[in-house]
């Protein structure tokens, strides 16, 4: 009886004790927005508006289908710098080995990525989107401090993922001759979530990626809702709100990695028809699966089109406000349309830390 009220004792205090919820910050998805520096709430009106705000698809009458693959990487305060150095060390003088330890004590590096098949097609005033993809966060960052002895440094880095593979359902409605819409997604989503260690050694190669582990496989739902609102020719304004669910799914050492709601709101402008200057930005910070570091992302783009929309070139920058190790990051990218068929690219370059952002897309639109 003693020995069954202490397990019912110690069963009771462990579900008292609350697991670590980590959440995840808003991506870049598609090239014309990565390479407007990450803005696309109230420019997106083909079918990856079901990613950026589902309002955009009653705006324009048209079928579009689309492929697209996007990818950034994030390093802050000289990570991937400091991880080579060590790699590279494999007789390190003491003074550099207690230089590099101290160093990437104070460093992390965090990756995001989506690929998918995106839809949308249209009924007057109605519109329809639905999306087969897969959006995913990692970060790495250092679990134990780093020592150095001697002529050796060592330590351990954490790492943490997760892969939100989703169906995502989308309809709009377009008000007043197309001069206000509203939108709502649904979202059905297989969490693979990972967890892993990887032990650091000056002179030894390591891949991170190596050692996340097996994935543990959960599921959630989300909504997203978005509005944009259209009151002259060369004014768009728009606002979405993502996750209001929180769908949150278990990882394998126990935390939870939550996709909180994220709102983002943009404004574009068009001085004349073929001009496009447009504004993004996080409304509140969002969390990371970066212990510590926020992303709250502002984003400044413009888009010009030439020859009747048959080649469009776009420059941006964009920074994260939350986060005082980083920069500001330029993008640029172009698109080429070949009548119905279109293909787009798009890519960005943090020259002081080596953060990169990469997109491609190929549609057709009818």
């Amino acid at each position: 009886m003693k020995q069954l009220l202490v397990r019912v004792l110690g069963l009771t205090v462990l579900a008292l004790v609350p697991t670590q919820v980590l959440a995840m910050e808003f991506s870049i998805v598609g090239p014309r927005a990565a390479g407007m520096g990450g803005a696309g709430v109230a420019v997106t009106t083909d079918s990856l508006a079901t990613y950026w705000n589902p309002a955009g698809l009653a705006m324009t009458q048209t079928v579009d289908i689309r492929m697209q693959v996007t990818a950034q990487g994030v390093a802050r305060n000289g990570a991937v710098d400091t991880f080579r150095n060590i790699e590279d060390c494999s007789s390190c003088a003491p003074a550099d080995a207690q230089t590099y330890a101290t160093q990437i004590n104070g460093q992390s590096a965090s990756v995001n990525g989506s690929a998918g098949l995106y839809i949308k097609g249209h009924a007057g005033n109605h519109a329809f989107g639905f999306n087969i993809s897969d959006v995913a966060w990692a970060g790495s960052y250092p679990n134990q401090p780093f020592q150095a002895t001697g002529a050796t440094v060592t330590g351990q880095l954490a790492m943490r993922g997760l892969e939100a593979r989703q169906a995502v359902f989308s309809y709009a409605y377009a008000f007043a001759d197309k001069t206000f819409s509203i939108g709502v997604s649904g979202k059905l989503i297989q969490g693979a979530a990972y967890t892993g260690l990887a032990t650091l050694t000056n002179g030894q190669d390591v891949t991170l990626s190596d050692h996340f582990g097996e994935a543990k496989i959960s599921t959630g739902f989300g909504i997203d809702v978005g509005a944009l609102y259209k009151p002259t020719d060369w004014l768009r304004l728009g606002v979405v709100a993502k996750d209001l669910t929180s769908p949150t799914f278990d990882a394998p050492n126990g935390e939870q990695f939550k996709i909180s709601p994220q709102y983002r709101g943009g404004v574009a402008v068009n001085p004349y028809s073929s001009l496009t200057i447009t504004f993004d930005g996080d409304i509140l910070s969002n969390s990371t699966l970066v212990p510590n570091v926020k992303s709250q992302v502002l984003s400044l783009g413009a888009e010009q089109t030439l020859f009747s929309d048959l080649l469009s070139l776009r420059l941006g920058a964009y920074k994260n406000v939350a986060d005082a190790a980083s920069n500001v990051t330029p993008t640029a990218g172009f698109g080429l349309r070949i009548f119905a068929f279109q293909m787009d690219f798009g890519a960005g370059y943090d020259f002081k830390e080596g953060g990169v952002l990469g997109s491609g897309s190929l549609s057709l639109t009818f």
